[in-house]
């Protein structure tokens, strides 16, 4: 069955994963990756599927209307996954307008988009963040597709947004929607503010490792091909108009995270610098993801004691993907990408 997908944020870290994964288990389908190159983005991450014939690569800011609206005649998307989003909470405490535009308006954009041009199926990748947190001392709650919003940072809140909008689109428009709220993701090209990369990258060279408060924040991680298997079973199969919750049941600390990372580098925890929590910071995050399990039969494959080690070993042998970053090379290399771009 052929099938055309336009992928935004496709030069992310979770956009990326998802192209290739797509690419490699349909053989036949074709990739449209839309990415404006923003700080996150890394045409680097995308040099081998450029390659592919199957793929393309469209420079091209979601809030463009204009430009998306050319895109979408020219190619008639029969799917679009949206993973384009400003998603780093630090940066929207600092600057919380730029969230605002990306991921509320940025998201109308291609909503309008899918509406004019009669796309099959628009899937939201939104995250756990828009529930807000739960108490550390009740390992027995978790959030559930029925959890009230509850946000706790611009951030979250243009998240929250963009996933009410894209419900709002469903009930008035019909146009099919499915959202996905996943737990936090590690794994292979994940931007380095985050705290595994962050903390590989530092702790390599013997540097301080910033940990906030006092490191007792516990998230639900998922490695980043549990969660494209999970997106591939909801645009193929997920009912139009409905949440499905994505996690990993790995609920672990951050500084127990820190911690693995630090043995597995044999460096010692005197590393470890804790600093002035973040504002409005969420305790515990933790997913019931039985409703994509039983709809869908999808199950997290990835242990965190494997996906850590597997990860870690992935940025220690693709050094030179992390020091193109640290180096600011990838940035000179998103400026040369060509606006439309197959090789």
């Amino acid at each position: 069955m052929f099938m055309k997908l336009l992928v935004t944020g496709g030069a992310g870290f979770i956009g990326s994963n998802f192209i290739y994964y797509i690419l490699n288990k349909y053989a036949d389908y074709k990739v449209v990756c839309a990415d404006s190159l923003t700080y996150a983005g890394n045409c680097i991450t995308l040099k081998n599927v450029l390659e592919n014939d199957n793929f393309s690569f469209v420079k091209v800011d979601i809030c463009d209307r204009t430009s998306i609206y050319e895109l979408f005649e020219q190619e008639a998307f029969d799917v679009v996954v949206n993973f384009a989003a400003e998603s780093h909470v630090d940066r929207s405490i600092e600057n919380p307008e730029v969230f605002l535009k990306t991921n509320i308006l940025g998201t109308q954009v291609l909503l309008d988009a899918c509406l004019k041009f009669g796309t099959k199926r628009f899937h939201q990748v939104s995250t756990d963040e828009v529930y807000g947190d739960l108490p550390v001392d009740r390992p027995d709650l978790f959030f559930t597709e029925e959890t009230p919003i509850h946000t706790s940072s611009p951030y979250s809140a243009s998240k929250a947004s963009s996933d009410l909008l894209a419900m709002a689109y469903f009930r008035t428009y019909s146009l099919p929607v499915t959202i996905s709220r996943c737990s936090n993701n590690y794994g292979p090209y994940q931007f380095p503010e985050k705290l595994i990369p962050l903390m590989i990258m530092k702790a390599r060279r013997g540097e301080p490792l910033p940990v906030y408060g006092n490191g007792l924040n516990v998230r639900d991680w998922l490695h980043v091909d549990d969660h494209c298997r999970a997106v591939d079973l909801i645009i193929h199969g997920g009912r139009a108009g409905e949440v499905y919750n994505v996690g990993g049941h790995n609920e672990r600390t951050n500084i127990d995270v820190v911690k693995i990372i630090l043995k597995k580098l044999s460096k010692p925890e005197s590393l470890i610098t804790f600093v002035p929590d973040r504002k409005g910071h969420d305790r515990r995050y933790a997913i019931c993801p039985d409703k994509i399990g039983s709809e869908l039969g999808w199950r997290p494959q990835i242990l965190f004691d494997e996906g850590i080690v597997n990860t870690i070993n992935w940025y220690l042998d693709n050094d030179a993907w992390l020091r193109a970053i640290e180096s600011g090379e990838y940035i000179e290399q998103n400026k040369k990408m060509k606006r439309w771009a197959k090789k």
